[in-house]
């Protein structure tokens, strides 16, 4: 039996991955943003065998909830915020873009805070092909915003952050899954994958005891280059996310 923590679990992809482990006999913890949405994961996934709380969108709750976490065996990182058709940005009580954090920094500061799991999952798109590094201006400070451009760098930055912490972390076998075009909440009904068909591949890798590690798994025709892969780059990745995260060092 595997314990693994699946963040954003209380629908979609997320619940379904949660679904298919405990299904298979492992002790799955749901995490959701409220007391409300915790309360609809757990009767979604009854077989769960806990729900952890926090609002992703916070630094200081992502920090409590990483203090309320021991060691797991697995954590997929599936949660994550879209909003592809706004036309400004949303800033955080942090004071930083609302897609950026959830997306990116949370995961970081989840991973850099909590015990260290053998295996991550983070959970990107094949969006990232349209994504932009601009490690200097995430909060969209300079540029002019775009939702979807947002969007897509933040799935290339969780691409990214599995493979900082393939590189950092030897130990641990860190890869990168694109679901697919799902229907889920985020996705859209028009969709067409199945929530349980874009669920597999992640439940599979958090519970694999495969060699795999700064890879990038997807159906699809769009792959990383070289520089996706650039040391450089990565760890200038995880400076980033330490400095705006408060500086914290965990990812040493």
């Amino acid at each position: 039996m595997t314990d693994i923590l699946v963040t954003g679990s209380a629908d979609g992809i997320g619940q379904q991955i949660a679904q298919q482990l405990t299904a298979a006999g492992h002790r799955v913890v749901l995490h959701a943003r409220t007391e409300e949405r915790a309360v609809a994961a757990k009767a979604a996934v009854r077989a769960a065998a806990g729900v952890v709380v926090g609002d992703l969108a916070s630094l200081e709750q992502t920090r409590a909830l990483a203090a309320t976490l021991g060691r797991f065996d697995a954590v997929v990182h599936n949660a994550g915020i879209a909003r592809l058709d706004s036309s400004e940005r949303a800033l955080t009580e942090d004071g930083l873009d609302s897609t950026f954090q959830v997306n990116v920094l949370a995961p970081y500061l989840l991973t850099a805070l909590m015990p260290r799991p053998a295996r991550l999952v983070f959970m990107s798109s094949a969006l990232a092909a349209e994504g932009i590094t601009e490690l200097s201006d995430v909060n969209y400070e300079r540029r002019q915003w775009s939702g979807y451009e947002a969007y897509c760098s933040s799935k290339l930055y969780c691409m990214l952050l599995a493979f900082a912490f393939a590189r950092r972390w030897p130990d641990v076998r860190s890869n990168a899954v694109d679901p697919g075009w799902v229907r889920t909440r985020m996705g859209g009904a028009s969709a067409p994958t199945d929530p349980a068909d874009a669920a597999r591949t992640p439940a599979r890798l958090a519970v694999a005891d495969e060699p795999a590690s700064g890879e990038y798994f997807t159906d699809r025709d769009w792959r990383p280059g070289p520089a996706h892969r650039d040391p450089v780059l990565l760890d200038e990745l995880l400076s980033m996310c330490a400095h705006l995260s408060g500086g914290h060092p965990g990812t040493r």
